[in-house]
């Protein structure tokens, strides 16, 4: 069975593999440092004195009444490696220690010596989904998925170290610390594991690097048999009430000092996470990772009528509406990709769905309220987590999928966003493909459609696709196009109509001397050509100098944006894009130019947007009378062919974010 398919059901069983165990252990010299700042001094000091020989300092902030970050005493932390060091390891100043935590780290550090290792994984991180799945296949230990590296706790080689601080100053760019140091130990090809259960937790203090915003952060599942956590934060907790974390995974985990040893380590191909109020899932497909709605996910495995079912079976939640779909939403899928591992410890499933909710809820709910909500978010989740696994062993719970309606080939554009498009048309129910350039006939041959992602300047690249395109003798050719075709128009709202010749505008001639080329093309050849013009794509995989990537940028390097009070954008959910793709080549091709947006947006309301799902950033007026204002009538598509934008585009702005913040920086391999 192919690992990347959705009938991957053990992840385990498919992952690449680990390094594992150095064939022979080396002696281990540990150092360490806590990073701190002097309102946390006493809780610094504490973490270090745990050491009981004494190898770990206590690194204050040199700039103490200073904007808050971690990038200023980061460099310092990982610099103060002794010299005689194996391994160094660095705490943040806000944890909670296992019993035999110092133990535990060099025990993994002598056998897995180069490798970094995080000994935490928070319950509202794509990694905190990981550590569910590992428990819940009784997997000790496994590979990160992309996304800020866990800095709670990270031990890295000595000599890697020692280098990060110069690669912050030379490459750091304004990223938070963690993203920092997942740029730097993908630039190396340093592979990330950590332990499930987590043998460090985060402690309930104030953030002092600006984090608050995130909410209530622990844990997805904690050794050390500690309260997690006591209700103090809002009288909507029974008094007294308090969430227990159970202390074992198993009969050896009683704790750090009886953590399972380095062995089989997996990056799993599936995870379903459920995060920022949304069920995703994450799904790699060789060397690249795909992430997407858990719906969309559960479709394609031909397992969310099954899903659905069972969710209406199960009858009212006291959970918020909305949030008890989405936990039923990933442990259903939780358990389909767990269906052929053995069944799971039930204290530790139950603890691991205990705090499924708390993920995908801390920002918009305080702590005392997710723990009020976490039995019932368990409730739920167990019953759907068996619901999964049943269904996923079951061959007949799948629905068949239809015989697709036409092979497409996907042309042009930057390959990721291609095959993102690619994919969301066969999701659509056509067999749909990416066609990196060059293409040349054989590659369509069969291909009854092609799609060409216009790009304005990519030397002879349409060309290839139109002359590859005729030999083929492909029945229709849609080029997606931009609205920047219409800029210099001089008109408030554009129609299909508005553009009669060519453009003055530089830009607007690119794009309309690429339609005309194609136009030309489908007269000589007797092919329909039909010409969608859409609003600036929101989602992953944007264009870098679109609005909205160069904000989103922005925002994570905190740096300030500058907006115009008179400035106007219109956008389009790539999902929209995708429908919009589909409703069109499902109908005949009888109108030739088609304007599709999803929204439109002041400059203001916009930026907005992005900082809610991003990160609030300063922002300045900066006046511009001569900015065009102008927006595109989108009434032809939807009276003709009755699409409407249909896409959650707080979703795809949010996806757009967590893609710029995690998935741009690189990746490493493991066997």
């Amino acid at each position: 069975m192919d690992a990347t398919s959705p009938d991957a059901a053990h992840p385990a069983a498919t992952s690449p593999g680990a390094a594992g165990p150095a064939a022979t252990s080396r002696p281990v010299r540990l150092s360490g440092a806590v990073m701190s700042h002097p309102k946390r001094e006493t809780e610094a000091r504490r973490l270090a004195d745990a050491d009981p020989h004494g190898r770990v300092r206590v690194v204050m902030d040199p700039e103490p009444d200073g904007r808050p970050t971690a990038l200023r005493v980061a460099p310092l932390s990982w610099s103060c490696v002794d010299p005689g060091a194996t391994h160094h390891l660095v705490l943040q100043d806000d944890v909670v220690l296992a019993e035999g935590f110092y133990e535990h780290a060099e025990r993994i550090a002598a056998e897995v010596p180069d490798e970094a290792v995080a000994f935490y994984a928070g319950w509202e991180a794509r990694n905190g989904a990981v550590a569910r799945l590992a428990a819940l296949t009784g997997t000790p230990w496994a590979y990160t998925l992309q996304e800020h590296v866990p800095c709670q706790a990270l031990m890295l080689p000595a000599g890697v170290a020692r280098g990060y601080a110069r690669f912050q100053e030379e490459h750091g760019e304004g990223w938070p610390y963690d993203v920092v140091v997942q740029r730097y130990l993908n630039s190396l090809g340093v592979p990330v594991r950590f332990c499930t259960p987590s043998t460090v937790q985060h402690d309930d203090l104030p953030s002092l690097a600006g984090n608050t915003y995130h909410g209530f952060r622990q844990a997805t599942l904690f050794t050390g048999g500690t309260v997690l956590a006591t209700a103090t934060a809002t009288a909507t907790a029974p008094a007294g009430t308090a969430h227990t974390t159970p202390a074992a995974t198993g009969p050896d985990a009683t704790g750090a000092a009886g953590a399972a040893p380095a062995g089989p380590c997996p990056r799993f191909p599936v995870v379903p996470f459920y995060q920022y109020g949304e069920a995703r899932c994450a799904v790699r497909h060789g060397t690249e990772w795909e992430y997407l709605e858990t719906e969309r996910y559960l479709r394609r495995a031909g397992l969310l009528d099954a899903c659905l079912a069972g969710f209406a079976a199960a009858g009212p939640s006291a959970l918020p509406a909305g949030a008890d779909r989405a936990v039923w939403l990933t442990a259903f899928a939780l358990g389909v990709v767990t269906a052929d591992a053995p069944a799971p410890d039930p204290a530790v499933a139950a603890a691991v769905m205990e705090t499924l909710g708390s993920g995908g809820l801390c920002e918009e709910y305080p702590a005392g309220q997710l723990l009020a909500m976490a039995p019932a978010v368990r409730d739920l989740a167990l019953a759907a987590l068996a619901d999964g696994r049943r269904a996923g062993a079951e061959p007949s719970a799948r629905t068949p999928r239809p015989q697709p309606l036409a092979r497409v080939a996907v042309t042009g554009a930057a390959a990721d966003f291609g095959r993102q498009l690619a994919r969301l048309l066969a999701d659509a129910g056509h067999d749909a493909e990416h066609l990196p350039g060059p293409v040349d006939a054989a590659d369509l041959d069969g291909v009854r459609y092609v799609v060409h992602l216009g790009r304005p300047g990519a030397d002879g690249l349409l060309a290839d696709v139109l002359a590859a395109a005729g030999k083929a003798g492909v029945a229709r050719l849609v080029y997606a196009g931009s609205a920047a075709v219409y800029r210099g128009s001089g008109e408030a709202v554009v129609t299909e109509d508005s553009l009669t010749g060519a453009p003055a505008d530089e830009v607007a001639l690119g794009w309309w001397q690429e339609e005309q080329r194609c136009r030309r093309w489908g007269e000589e050849h007797g092919v329909p050509v039909q010409v969608l013009r859409s609003a600036d794509p929101v989602g992953p995989y944007a264009a870098a100098d679109s609005p909205a990537v160069r904000w989103v940028r922005l925002a994570w390097t905190r740096r300030p944006l500058s907006l115009n009070p008179l400035g106007r954008h219109q956008v389009l959910d790539h999902r929209d894009l995708a429908d919009a793709l589909h409703t069109v080549l499902s109908a005949p091709p009888t109108t030739p130019v088609f304007n599709v947006a999803s929204a439109a947006f002041s400059e203001q309301d916009l930026a907005g947007l992005l900082a809610d799902v991003s990160r609030r950033t300063p922002w300045e007026w900066v006046q511009d009378p001569t900015v065009e204002q102008w927006t595109m009538a989108t009434g032809l598509i939807e009276s003709e062919l009755d699409w409407r934008a249909s896409g959650e585009l707080r979703e795809s702005l949010r996806a757009l974010a967590q893609w710029y913040a995690c998935d741009i920086h690189g990746d490493y391999t493991v066997r």
